[in-house]
């Protein structure tokens, strides 16, 4: 890997035009790809690929080969390490178009997005060598491991999991849980505290741990609502090359908080898209539905349940975009992605309540993805931090600022 793939992949493959880079088609058309890919190609297979198991291996293999011949695979990783390139700017639409199901971003490839842009950051040599261009093409699985049993996921500081340094390395202990992805991954980064006490600041470090790594286990899966995909898993004693450590040692929550400002974006525009399809799925059977005095279309609390769900949209997508647009340029969006992940989460939930609602029974039912979309919307308000959290860290920054500013005027 050369040191102009590194820096590539550091500025999150971002480039200068923002029109997508070396992506064929310019970026409308391209999102009109990904999206027609998503719907005919992913749609269809979402109850398998739900149902977890043995049985989803071939059909991921089909997708991904599916979205290489198609020109989509990897979009928005660098194009030195065999992505296509896409700027964060010109990945927004794109990764919304994904977003429309849970399943797009891995058949599409972007799902390493958040591991590439630290490892190449943060990784060592080793490191970035080993395991960056293998990210890219797929053949390497990763997760995140932060969040604890019985520590509030919102209190990083209160992480018991410790690394202990070693001739050579570290040796890890403790455990983890909601940790996504973990049955199928090779690696997993684990928030670990290398020094000092827990409630301290200072002390805690990321590294990098394969899974078949003697003392690693998943000790059982965790369904959300229902649905797999989430694990609890342990580490006993796990040695680890002190080349592994993400960045330096006791910097965890900085690397951490540029992680979770993207990861944070990326979910809300993928909410927003599946929004959009439980959107386009309320209207469809509105306009479909006929009762004994016309289409459902024509009951004006059917039409309520339509504007309040696009005036939800139409006031969600521009947070979002303007978040993206910021955290792009690398610079504070604390505040618009605090705002945007909160309204993307409650938007989701709120158009697939009432897309359900229309649908009435059959909206419960297996037939429509509707079910999944509302369990997607319900998670969200806690996943990446629960609403409260937002609500009061985006609040206190605008009574700090309506302060200063009071004080300006004042002095």
């Amino acid at each position: 890997m050369t040191d102009h793939d590194v820096a590539t992949a550091g500025r999150g493959s971002a480039r200068a035009s923002g029109t997508g880079g070396g992506a064929e088609g310019g970026p409308e058309p391209l999102r009109q790809r990904v999206s027609a890919f998503v719907r005919d190609r992913v749609f269809p297979v979402e109850a398998l690929l739900d149902a977890g198991g043995p049985g989803t291996a071939e059909p991921r293999r089909r997708l991904r080969a599916e979205a290489r011949a198609a020109g989509l695979w990897a979009l928005p990783l660098p194009s030195g390490l065999g992505g296509g390139g896409l700027s964060l700017s010109a990945y927004g639409p794109i990764a919304e178009s994904e977003g429309a199901s849970d399943h797009g971003p891995a058949a599409l490839g972007s799902a390493p997005l958040l591991d590439v842009t630290m490892l190449a950051r943060h990784g060592s040599a080793r490191v970035r060598s080993a395991y960056l261009r293998r990210l890219v093409s797929g053949d390497l699985r990763t997760c995140y491991a932060m969040t604890e049993p019985d520590v509030p996921g919102t209190e990083p500081l209160l992480t018991a999991t410790r690394a202990e340094p070693r001739s050579g390395g570290w040796t890890v202990t403790g455990r983890k849980w909601f940790v996504s992805h973990a049955a199928e991954a090779d690696l997993v980064t684990v928030l670990a505290r290398t020094s000092g006490a827990v409630g301290d600041r200072g002390g805690l470090s990321l590294l990098l741990v394969p899974t078949d790594s003697p003392g690693f286990r998943v000790v059982r899966e965790l369904p959300v609502l229902g649905a797999g995909g989430q694990y609890e898993i342990a580490f006993d004693r796990v040695e680890v090359a002190g080349d592994q450590l993400v960045g330096e040692a006791g910097q965890a929550l900085a690397i951490a908080g540029e992680r979770l400002q993207l990861g944070r974006t990326l979910r809300a525009l993928r909410w927003v898209g599946q929004a959009q399809r439980a959107y386009d799925l309320l209207c469809g059977r509105a306009v479909a539905r006929q009762g004994a005095h016309g289409p459902l279309a024509d009951r004006q609390l059917v039409q309520q349940h339509v504007f309040e769900s696009l005036l939800a949209l139409r006031s969600t997508r521009p947070l979002v975009y303007e978040a993206m647009a910021l955290v792009a340029e690398g610079r504070d969006a604390r505040v618009e992605v605090g705002l945007a992940k909160t309204a993307a989460a409650r938007t989701l939930q709120e158009v697939a309540d009432r897309a359900v609602q229309v649908f009435g029974a059959a909206g419960l039912g297996p037939d429509t993805a509707l079910p999944a979309l509302l369990r997607t919307g319900r998670t969200a308000r806690i996943l990446d931090g629960p609403d409260e959290q937002h609500v009061g860290a985006v609040a206190r920054r605008a009574l700090r600022s309506a302060a200063a500013g009071s004080a300006v005027r004042s002095g």
